[in-house]
């Protein structure tokens, strides 16, 4: 009876390694499944961040052709030519002055020192 009782005993701890077993697994498989699945979510990313810097390079080079374009159309626009000639600069050097003061035009200025105020004459004697 004892032997009987023993194997019993025996069946019922096997089912429950069994049962561990496979539900540790199920658990591995699972994690597996959930691994792949992060793993595919992680390259379609890196896929869409990729196509989208593709993008991003695409219309950066839409504007680059853009503003060329404009200024090429600027260069050959004969308002731009007659301006140029006329005064014997470019438009994109008129007005900038550089570090010492000077423009397109001559030495600009940088003190009023000597200066005399248009609206006073030495010879007016209004103020005295």
């Amino acid at each position: 009876m004892q032997a009987v009782r023993d194997k019993l005993s025996e069946i019922a701890t096997m089912k429950h390694v069994k049962a561990d077993a496979r539900a540790e697994e199920k658990a591995e498989k699972e994690i597996a499944k959930t691994r792949m699945e992060v793993a595919k979510e992680v390259r379609k990313a890196k896929e869409a961040e990729a196509e989208m810097d593709l993008h991003v390079a695409k219309a950066g080079e839409k504007v680059q052709r853009q503003i060329e374009k404009h200024m090429t159309d600027l260069q050959h626009d004969p308002l731009v030519a007659i301006a140029n000639d006329h005064h014997g600069h470019s438009s994109e050097n008129i007005g900038h002055s550089n570090i010492a003061g000077e423009t397109d035009h001559g030495t600009v200025p940088t003190s009023t020192a000597g200066m005399t105020d248009p609206r006073i004459s030495p010879t007016s004697n209004k103020h005295m």
